[in-house]
């Protein structure tokens, strides 16, 4: 099991007398673990960050009951392949993507990481999640830019038919994640047409999220996207963390998918060592415990 200090949260209210509905999540330390783990260049950060967000804001608008979680998978042509991130109601999150160290230069015309550029624009976005039912559903969008933000709104918008406006950004600085985060806004039953008007607004004159989080953190990004809406928030913040659901026990169950033949090979190599790709956790199986495989395997059969 691996997990990480709880510095991270999400934040959630209302604004225009319940109308429209605020989630918001500092992210900084759970992509600055991710940033880590997984030995990540600055680019695939900023797009495995965003992902790690929106799973967490997604489950939170999506998820029927606080175990709920959520897997959002984006997919595009780009040299970071792709990207998976799961993200639960109670703030746990983890993900990773297939090149962590593809890079792009930083764009000309504005300076900025080029996310769009590693992950593509051609592709898809799905979202797994399980219904009330207890069977999973996979929704997917195809990308419309690959900054992660707008396609995740668009699969809201396509998908579950949910009018929302999402916000991601990462912010890296002196060779570390210093500020990054989200809002994902959604459009509840009687929003008026003023509401979404002043809400566009606002939202074009606060400029990118991440100028905000350097200015005054998530609250500085809450209040410029809800200026003059009557921004209502709950009185407590959800701590979020990276934190992942391997455990040494799965790492060895996983060697029972070899046959007894490579098994015996790992014996004689001196064990084997297992990598979580979905947090980069080693495990090392020593020799008595792939053995103890084989013994309950042959037990079992008896």
């Amino acid at each position: 099991m691996t997990a990480s200090t709880p510095a991270s949260y999400v934040l959630r209210g209302t604004a225009a007398g319940g109308t429209l509905r605020i989630v918001g999540m500092d992210a900084t330390q759970v992509v600055e673990d991710a940033r880590l783990r997984h030995h990540l260049s600055k680019t695939a950060t900023a797009a495995l960050g965003r992902t790690l967000t929106g799973s967490v804001l997604l489950a939170t608008v999506l998820g029927k009951r606080s175990d709920s979680r959520v897997t959002v998978r984006v997919e595009g042509d780009g040299p970071v392949g792709f990207i998976v991130a799961e993200g639960s109601v109670d703030g746990r999150v983890r993900g990773y993507v297939r090149q962590p160290d593809a890079d792009l230069p930083l764009r000309e015309r504005d300076g900025k990481l080029d996310v769009s550029g590693i992950v593509g624009t051609q592709g898809e976005l799905s979202v797994t999640r399980l219904l009330d039912n207890g069977e999973p559903y996979t929704g997917s969008a195809h990308l419309v830019s690959g900054e992660i933000a707008e396609d995740i709104s668009t699969y809201l918008g396509v998908s579950e038919q949910i009018p929302n406006a999402v916000l991601l950004g990462v912010y890296e600085e002196g060779g570390r994640v210093a500020h990054a985060g989200g809002l994902l806004i959604q459009a509840m039953p009687g929003v008026t047409d003023e509401t979404l008007g002043k809400l566009e607004a606002n939202i074009r004159a606060m400029g990118q999220i991440t100028d905000n989080l350097r200015r005054g953190g998530l609250m500085e990004a809450i209040n410029r996207a809800t200026d003059g809406l009557n921004v209502q928030l709950a009185a407590e913040a959800q701590a979020s963390r990276f934190e992942c659901r391997c455990s040494r026990e799965k790492a060895s169950d996983s060697l029972k998918f070899f046959d007894a033949a490579e098994r015996q090979d790992m014996i004689a190599a001196g064990g084997q060592e297992i990598v979580c790709h979905w947090c980069g956790e080693h495990y090392q199986i020593t020799p008595d415990e792939i053995a103890a495989l084989d013994a309950t395997d042959t037990h079992a059969r008896a």
